[in-house]
């Protein structure tokens, strides 16, 4: 009689789902231990049941297998981090070469260098875009005379304004000297009066008042 085939899903019943794990579980454990022996295998399986309790098996010592694995998925990581970024800097260092040449060759054919290879076609694209960089060129050269034109304008602007005040102090100057001397010779002559009449005479009197 063939055995039907079991379907892999959750048994329902408590009682059978115990009695199932407990012999899948010796089961697993022993086939755990064959493998380590017989393959000289470092083997560690852990088991958590249902109701949480732990059952363990290693062929050396669980801890140390888990550190193992560990530090080997770390190594793999980071080889594998290694690996991807020096492709990628491969990669952007193929393409930083051929932009490279490729700006090198359109300089020398916009200097007039290497045409001969170069078709109807490329060279009025070339001719195309000296001319938009030649007018490119006059008129940022113009922007650039009007912009110092206008500073001169302001500077000229400011040298006169300037010269005009001066003159005007000069000349402000000129005229009130004469004036100004009279003023000062008057109130040195009213100074000289004020402190003459401040002069008083004083006696000195002995005596009761009013005896003369």
């Amino acid at each position: 009689m063939v055995r039907g085939k079991t379907q892999i899903r959750r048994i329902e019943n408590a009682a059978s789902r115990q009695v199932t794990f407990s012999k899948r579980r010796s089961g697993l454990l022993k086939k755990a231990y064959e493998l380590s022996v017989l393959c000289d295998a470092e083997v560690a399986l852990i088991v958590f049941s249902s109701r949480g309790k732990l059952y363990e098996f290693a062929s050396s010592s669980v801890q140390m297998t888990i550190e193992r694995y560990m530090m080997h998925t770390k190594d793999a990581g980071i080889s594998k981090k290694a690996t991807e970024q020096s492709t990628q800097l491969k990669f952007e260092a193929t393409s930083m070469t051929e932009r490279i040449k490729f700006l090198e060759d359109q300089k020398r054919k916009l200097l007039g260098e290497d045409l001969v290879s170069c078709s109807v076609e490329e060279l009025n694209e070339l001719e195309l875009q000296l001319e938009t960089s030649l007018n490119s060129i006059k008129q940022t050269r113009r922007r650039l005379l009007l912009e110092k034109i206008a500073r001169l304008n302001e500077e000229e602007t400011e040298l006169l304004k300037e010269n005009a005040l001066l003159r005007q102090q000069v000349k402000y100057k000129s005229e009130a000297t004469p004036k100004q001397t009279a003023i000062q010779e008057a109130d040195l002559d009213d100074h000289a009066s004020q402190e003459k009449n401040m002069e008083v005479d004083t006696e000195l009197l002995i005596g009761m008042p009013g005896s003369g």
